[in-house]
This record gives C-alpha cells, structure tokens and sequence, in this order.
C-alpha cells in the first residue's frame, strides 16, 4: 500500500489558496478553485481534488488562463443566464451567476445558465449540488478536448464530455451522479500512470488505433467512450449542447486552441435548473414520497445509489477532521510552494 499524508480540512483549502495564488491567481478566482478542490477532497473523490492543482499550475503556466478576469453576467428577461468568463476558469463565473439561475428558475419553472469562454478543469456535482440543496434538480455538461474516440473510431474526436445530475431530498443527502462518457476520466488515467498500474480492458487506444491497457500509451493514442455506441451518441450530445448551442467550442476545436500546452480545457458549459414545485404543480411532497418509494426499492435489493460512497467519506473525513492523499502527490504539491 502507499504511503499517505494526513491533512486536516483547514491544510487542504489553505494549501489549495497557497499554490494558486503562487501560480498567479487573483484572491477571487483563488478561493473559488479551492473551495472546489477542497470539497472534492473530503468526498474522497482524488481525481479531482488536490490532484487537480497541478493543472491549475500548467495551465497557468501556458499563458493561457487569466488569473483575475471578473465574468460579465448578461441581464435578459428570459430563462438564460449569459455569463462570460472571458478566458477565466470556470468556476468563478458559476459563482457569481448562481443566484440569478436560481431566482430564473423559481420565476420560469425551469432556466439554463450558459458560460462561455471559460477554462474547465473540475468535476460538475458540486455544482449541481448547489442547486439541490436550493431544492431544484438540475443537470450540467461540459466537453473537454478531443481525447476521446468516438465508438468504431481510431482516434480522438470526442471530449470526456461529463454529464452531472442532482435530485434533492428532503433531510438526505440529494441523489447525485456525475461521470465522464468516456470509459475513464482523464484524471483517473493520470493517476494509473503516475501509480504505475495497468488500465482495465476497454479504457483505450494506442496511437495506432489498437486497444491498450498501458496509461502511458493511452495518454498519447485515445480514449474510449463507456457503452459502445450509446456512450458515443451521449457524448455527441453533450458536444453539440455545450458547444454550438450556446456558441462555443467543441473539444476538437478546445484541443486546437490548446496549441500543445498542458492547459485546462476552453470551451463553455451549459447547466439546466429545473423546480419541482412548478413541474409538479404545487405537488412536491406527494411526488417526493413516490421518489423516496423508488430510491427505498433500489437499495432495498443491495443496490447503491450513486454518490452513497462519496457521501460516506465526506462523513468520515468530516467526523475525523482530515482527508488524506498520497505522498507522492504531496510531495509534488509542496514543490509548488515558493
């Protein structure tokens, strides 16, 4: 087993602040990042917790991210929220345009809230989460870059394109999935990589279009969509949603932009907010009774809901006050303090 490092919830976000502000992020999109980071870690979720502030680091690094850009939110009398991140990272311009999805979402019964130009990095439940625990389910996709071959492809075409979703529940934790339409995250590849360990069967491509199960070769080659044909269709979905749709970039064209930096993926992001209490016409406690009743009948038969694991370390890493990661990704982090 490898050796870990303990760090309280107060190390985590205040290490979190120390290397973004080292890498040049402004106070504002600093604190944004890390409160996501942070979260991240304590669900246990390494993939995109402190993991993640390596690409923080790179993509600053590449000249491409600006570290201080305040989003612009366009007023409009209709259901969207425009929000420009103006080449920010992502989740500032998620932060500051909540309130008004939110508020469009109780007026118009549903509203969508579109950021553009923005650099993506992160994982969508904590997004999503926020709008179930206003007590609105909500969905959020995102494209990538073109790591991802489409299924009967031989080389990348499609983004990991995630799809998040997040139901809420009275006095429980919301129903909650969020996950990649490829096989793997690429964040996850990363780290079989970095653990040296192979990847299971049907992960990837090499650079010549042949299955391989070595991180090594996947990260230069492609990867492979989960489901066949339907996690393709899926992920096409998603591309045109959060890409045309809403007049932004596909991953083909985020990839490009990338011009063989190690930056974050450009492109937008589209979140759908939806409130029960008009969909359902005034008739949420009988219909959250009768979503109670399906959720009992699953995990009645052994079955887990999605996000039962996560929730499970987000109590115990809250209860014992710290969450933990592997040294050698500390150590990698501490090198990023000067």
């Amino acid at each position: 087993m490898s050796e870990t490092v303990k760090l309280t919830l107060d190390e985590i976000h205040g290490l979190s602040l120390t290397i973004l502000k080292n890498a040049g992020y402004g106070p504002d999109h600093a604190t944004a990042i890390a409160d996501l980071l942070t979260t991240c870690q304590i669900d246990d979720c390494h993939s995109h917790g402190l993991f993640r502030l390596l690409m923080c680091a790179e993509t600053m690094d590449a000249g491409k991210v600006d570290g201080h850009v305040a989003p612009v939110i366009t007023p409009s009398d209709n259901a969207i929220v425009r929000v420009d991140a103006r080449g920010g990272i992502s989740l500032l311009a998620f932060h500051e345009a909540l309130p008004h999805l939110i508020e469009k979402t109780r007026t118009h019964g549903i509203a969508a809230m579109a950021i553009n130009r923005c650099f993506h990095f992160s994982a969508l439940w904590p997004e999503v989460e926020q709008l179930s625990s206003a007590g609105l389910a909500a969905m959020a996709m995102v494209p990538s870059h073109s790591w991802v071959a489409p299924a009967g492809g031989t080389r990348g075409s499609l983004g990991t394109n995630p799809l998040a979703f997040s139901w809420p529940r009275q006095g429980q934790d919301p129903f909650t999935f969020d996950f990649a339409t490829s096989a793997f995250a690429r964040g996850e590849i990363e780290l079989y990589r970095r653990a040296g360990k192979p990847l299971p069967d049907g992960v990837a491509l090499d650079k010549e279009g042949n299955p391989t199960t070595d991180p090594h070769a996947a990260m230069e080659g492609a990867m492979l969509t989960f489901g066949g044909y339907k996690g393709s269709a899926l992920s096409i979905m998603i591309e045109l949603l959060a890409g045309p749709l809403i007049d932004d970039l596909t991953s083909l064209e985020s990839l490009a932009y990338a011009d063989g930096t190690s930056s974050a993926p450009y492109h937008g992001e589209i979140i759908l907010a939806f409130d029960p209490a008009q969909f359902s016409g005034g008739r949420v406690d009988e219909n959250d009774a009768r979503a109670e009743r399906l959720f009992a009948d699953i995990t009645g038969q052994g079955a887990r809901l999605p996000s039962q694991r996560r929730y499970a370390a987000r109590a115990r890493n809250r209860a014992r006050g710290y969450a933990e990661i592997s040294k050698t990704l500390h150590d990698d982090l501490l090198a990023l303090v000067r």
